[in-house]
């Protein structure tokens, strides 16, 4: 199933669900069948099979579709933990010159929740930095919460997929040993433009690309991964309570411009566009500004 998050005419958020017809409107499809229902993302992803089958039901007959003109949001609420996974595609890693040996486990970082931006909002790119830089990635969203989770247990926590671009800020990322300041500036995690649930996708062999202005700058396959979803899920529930509705970014192949040799070589500046497409996904798009 393909889940929207979208502000509707009152700006009042609801949520949709694409199929053959179009995007179908949850709440005002169930109100005109005589159910009364003020659910959100967060009660979809918790609840899982018992929501799906609930919409699944309703979607048997006539619908509501969407037809007015509407602004997507992320695809997820305000997660409690975005997680980030680093050199998970071992091209990238040999690409990254600063990290010659591959991960024995899995690299893990942090966004914060002001790094969350939707599909086609607007970046703004800060003056405090200038090596501005995108990775395409396969993005987690968690369903049960999952403590010391076995890998092959963790695709049963798993509820689905969204695109996701981990923007990084170069300079900042590798001012210190820690990456925290150049991964989580504002807007620098944008998600979207769907959630698709787990069932739908062959995570292991999904083609994933990044263009800028239209440019393939990175082209690869979800099997290239180091660390599996399922290991990653593992590795992380083992350190820390991986709650419903947080966010994991799965890392990012080959093609980055901080892996480019040009000494000339230009960063993404204001009014670049980078598009992020992940097989049974979409595409994700997001204007720098």
């Amino acid at each position: 199933m393909k889940f929207l998050r979208f502000l509707g005419s009152n700006n009042e958020i609801r949520i949709g669900v694409e199929c053959e017809k179009g995007i179908v409107d949850i709440q005002k499809t169930a109100e005109h069948k005589g159910v009364t229902m003020q659910i959100t993302m967060n009660d979809i992803i918790k609840e899982g099979r018992i929501f799906i089958d609930f919409i699944n039901d309703i979607l048997k007959d006539d619908v509501t579709l969407l037809t007015d003109a509407f602004q997507l949001l992320p695809p997820v609420e305000i997660p409690e933990k975005i997680l980030c996974v680093g050199l998970n595609y071992s091209d990238h890693r040999k690409e990254c010159e600063e990290f010659p040996d591959s991960p024995k486990d899995p690299v893990l970082f942090s966004k914060f929740a002001n790094a969350l931006a939707a599909h086609n909002e607007e970046i703004p790119l800060s003056p405090v930095a200038k090596q501005y830089d995108y990775e395409a990635e396969l993005v987690i969203v968690m369903g049960k919460d999952a403590k010391d989770v076995a890998p092959e247990q963790a695709p049963e926590y798993i509820f689905g997929y969204t695109a996701g671009n981990d923007v990084s800020a170069r300079d900042l990322q590798f001012q210190s040993g820690q990456w925290l300041i150049g991964k989580s500036m504002d807007k620098f995690a944008p998600v979207g433009p769907r959630l698709v649930t787990a069932d739908e996708l062959d995570v292991g062999n999904l083609a994933i690309s990044c263009s800028l202005n239209g440019e393939v700058r990175q082209s690869a396959n979800t099997s290239q991964m180091i660390f599996s979803p399922a290991q990653i899920v593992s590795y992380a529930s083992k350190i820390m309570t991986l709650k419903s509705g947080d966010l994991i970014f799965t890392g990012t192949p080959a093609g980055v411009i901080l892996g480019m040799t040009n000494p000339d070589k230009e960063w993404v500046k204001s009014g670049d566009t980078v598009e992020v497409t992940i097989e049974g996904i979409g595409t994700l798009r997001n204007k720098f500004i």
